[in-house]
């Protein structure tokens, strides 16, 4: 099985590391995280509300680094989600093709 890292680029920090799959499942260029693949406790909700038309409703997250700089709208978690989507369900969801996000295969 295919591991994945997900780092913050600016910052060097590892935002997440997991098994592609149903632990880190990429889909339309996203990566939806399971909570304990998470590897950073600086993505915070930011209370502004998004909707999909078929992923239903989001929040955004930003990434409050320790030195006190701020990167908004990095990510996003499905509050509402689709039910006939399970693997976007309450996960942490990070851009694969954002600036600030590097993502390396590991095999």
């Amino acid at each position: 099985m295919s591991q994945v890292q997900i780092f913050h680029r600016p910052s060097d920090i590892l935002l997440a590391e997991g098994p592609l799959g149903w632990g880190v499942t990429h889909f339309e260029g996203n990566y939806y995280i399971r909570e304990k693949y998470l590897k950073s406790k600086y993505l915070r909700c930011n209370y502004i509300l998004g909707l999909c038309v078929y992923k239903f409703f989001y929040v955004w997250l930003d990434l409050h680094l320790p030195s006190g700089e701020r990167s908004p709208y990095l990510g996003w978690r499905y509050w509402l989600p689709n039910p006939l989507m399970p693997f976007i369900w309450f996960r942490v969801a990070l851009p694969g093709r954002h600036p600030e996000i590097e993502v390396r295969q590991l095999d």
